[in-house]
C-alpha cells in the first residue's frame, strides 16, 4: 500500500462530510472561548473562581496554540480596562476611541497595550510564572500558531487550513472587537453602571456568556455573567460542570436582592444592601421616576403652546440613572436649563444625586450614613411626588 501525498493533502486524517468541517469548527471555536471566559475572565482576572490546575493548564495550552495569548499580558490589560473604563487611559473603549476603531481594530489595541511594561506590572499581578509560562508561552506565540496549524492540517487536509484561519480570527472578532467594541455602545443595560457597559443580547451563548458584559461591569468579580431569569449564561454552565466533578470551586457570584416586605424604617442592613446593589437601585430609581419626568413634560408643553427646548425622554433617564460625576461635562449645562424649567424635575434630579451620597462618600461613617438614608426617605415621602414616595418605600425594605 503506497502514501498518496495530494490524497491526504486534499483530505488529512479525518474525512468529513461538509456539515461536519463546519460543526468541528465551531466546537473548536468554541473551546477557546471557554478558555477566555473562564480562565482568563473569570478566573485569573477576577477571581471569581479557582481552576484544578489540570484544567488551569488545558486552558493555558489551548490558548496558547490558538491564540498566541499570555495571561499576564490579557489579565492586566483587561485589569487596567475596568480600573481606567471609558477614559483616555480605557486600553479599548469604544467611548473614547471609536467604535469602527475598537471593532475592527481591537487586536491591534491589544498588542500596543501588551507592549506597555507599567500595564503589565501594575495590573499583571498574581498570574502564572511557572517554568513554561516562562520558556514556552511568552515569547513563542507563533510557535503555538503554527503547532495549531500542523495540526490541523494532518487531521483534515488542506480544509483544515480554513479551519485553522477562523480559530486565529474568532477571538479578534469576537472578544476584541464585538465585546470590547459593542459590549460598550449598543445594547440593553439591567444595571446603571458609571460606565457605558451593556448586554448584547440575553442569550449569552455564542461567546460563552460574555454578551452579559453590563452584568459583568456591575459585579466584576462574580463567576457567574447571567441576571436575570431569560439570561442565559453557557459560560456558567461549564463552570457549574467542572465543580460537580471537583475541578472548579466557586469564589464569588453577585448577590440576589432580597426585601424585608416588613420593614418599615430603614436600618445598617438597608444601607449594606443598597450600597452592594447601588447599580440596581440607580436603575429602579430611573425606571421609576420615567413617567414623573413624561407627565412634567406634557405639563410645560401645555403650558407653552410654541417650541419648548425639552430633551429627549430617554436622555432624562440617562440623567437619573447616572451618577452627575459619570456624565460628560458637555451635558452639565443642558441638565441645568432642562432643570431650570420644572421645580419637579429639579427636585427629582437633586433626591437622585442626594441618593449617590449613600454610595460615594467614603469618609463617613455607616452611622452617619443611614442617618443620610433615614431623611433621604422622610423627604422623598413628602414630596408630593407620588412614584418618588412609592420608590422610597420600596427601598427601605432592601434587606
Amino acid at each position: 500500500m503506497t502514501f498518496d501525498f495530494l490524497t491526504f493533502a486534499a483530505r488529512g486524517l479525518v474525512d468529513l462530510p461538509w456539515w461536519g468541517y463546519v460543526v468541528v469548527t465551531l466546537a473548536l471555536t468554541h473551546v477557546t472561548i471557554a478558555a477566555v471566559t473562564i480562565y482568563l475572565h473569570r478566573g485569573q482576572a477576577h477571581r471569581g473562581l479557582d481552576l484544578h490546575p489540570a484544567v488551569a493548564h488545558f486552558f493555558r495550552f489551548w490558548l496558547w496554540l490558538t491564540t498566541g495569548m499570555v495571561t499576564k499580558e490579557w489579565v492586566a490589560i483587561h485589569r487596567k480596562h475596568h480600573a481606567k473604563v471609558e477614559t483616555a487611559d480605557d486600553p479599548h473603549s469604544p467611548q473614547t476611541r471609536g467604535i469602527r476603531k475598537v471593532l475592527f481594530e481591537g487586536t491591534e489595541l491589544y498588542r500596543a497595550e501588551a507592549r506597555v511594561a507599567e500595564t503589565l506590572e501594575k495590573y499583571g499581578h498574581g498570574t502564572p510564572d511557572d517554568w513554561v509560562e516562562r520558556n514556552v508561552y511568552t515569547g513563542h506565540a507563533m510557535l503555538g500558531i503554527a503547532t495549531m496549524l500542523i495540526v490541523d492540517f494532518v487531521c483534515f487536509g488542506a480544509i483544515g487550513i480554513t479551519i485553522w484561519a477562523v480559530q486565529m480570527m474568532w477571538i479578534p472578532i469576537t472578544a476584541a472587537g464585538i465585546i470590547n467594541g459593542l459590549g460598550h455602545y449598543w445594547g440593553y443595560r439591567n444595571f446603571a453602571c458609571n460606565d457605558a457597559s451593556t448586554n448584547i443580547v440575553p442569550w449569552g451563548i455564542l461567546i460563552g456568556g460574555e454578551e452579559l458584559h453590563n452584568n459583568h461591569h456591575a459585579y466584576g468579580t462574580s463567576a457567574k455573567l447571567s441576571s436575570r431569569w431569560y439570561e442565559v449564561d453557557i459560560g456558567w454552565m461549564y463552570i457549574r460542570i467542572l465543580q460537580s466533578l471537583k475541578l472548579a470551586d466557586v469564589r464569588r457570584i453577585a448577590p440576589q436582592i432580597r426585601f424585608d416586605r416588613s420593614k418599615m424604617v430603614p436600618d445598617l442592613a438597608t444601607l449594606h444592601a443598597i450600597i452592594t446593589h447601588r447599580y440596581a437601585v440607580a436603575t429602579s430609581y430611573a425606571r421609576s421616576l420615567k413617567q414623573t419626568c413624561a407627565t412634567e413634560f406634557a405639563t410645560l408643553r401645555a403650558r407653552h403652546p410654541g417650541p419648548v427646548d425639552l430633551p429627549s425622554l430617554r436622555r432624562v433617564k440617562r440623567w437619573l440613572a447616572a451618577d452627575a460625576s459619570a456624565l460628560p461635562a458637555a451635558e452639565h449645562a443642558r441638565i441645568e436649563r432642562t432643570l431650570a424649567t420644572s421645580k419637579v424635575l429639579e427636585q427629582v434630579y437633586a433626591m437622585r444625586q442626594d441618593l449617590a451620597q449613600l454610595w460615594s462618600r467614603s469618609t463617613e461613617s455607616s452611622e452617619q450614613l443611614l442617618a443620610r438614608l433615614q431623611d433621604w426617605c422622610r423627604r422623598a415621602e413628602a414630596s408630593g411626588i407620588g412614584p418618588l414616595a412609592q420608590f422610597a418605600a420600596q427601598l427601605k425594605r432592601y434587606a
